[in-house]
């Protein structure tokens, strides 16, 4: 358990500070992922290819962005955090939110693990 925590923390850490190849370093190549917005699937990726590409589009939609790991829930090979988000946009949103708007949400990730790679991630805001 403690190996995973290690694992995602680095995850966390490189996602804050926008090291797509530090996301990248624990994902198996056939990693599956969801973004769940309101109960909905907003997106789906499969493979680290498509992560990458992914991450590398996000990181210009951000000035700054931050999650915070609050607590860690394991079960067998999954480990469920909660995270309080913080962002500032770098750019205007077709929804309505201005470059400069900060982005303040609280939410839970999903990390299933195979040999201490994470085989599927979902975000849940």
């Amino acid at each position: 358990m403690q190996e995973r925590e290690q694992i995602i923390q680095a995850y966390v850490e490189a996602y804050n500070q926008f090291d797509v190849e530090g996301m990248l370093a624990h994902l198996d190549e056939n990693v599956q992922f969801e973004n769940v917005a309101n109960g909905e699937v907003n997106l789906h990726l499969e493979g680290k290819e498509a992560i990458r590409q992914q991450a590398e589009q996000s990181k210009g939609y951000f000035s700054e962005r931050c999650q915070t790991i609050m607590s860690f829930k394991h079960e067998n090979d999954s480990c469920e955090i909660e995270v309080d988000y913080e962002a500032v946009l770098a750019m205007d949103l077709p929804m309505g939110l201005k470059k400069g708007d900060r982005i303040q949400l609280e939410g839970r990730s999903i990390f299933q693990f195979k040999n201490d790679k994470i085989i599927a991630l979902t975000d849940i805001s």
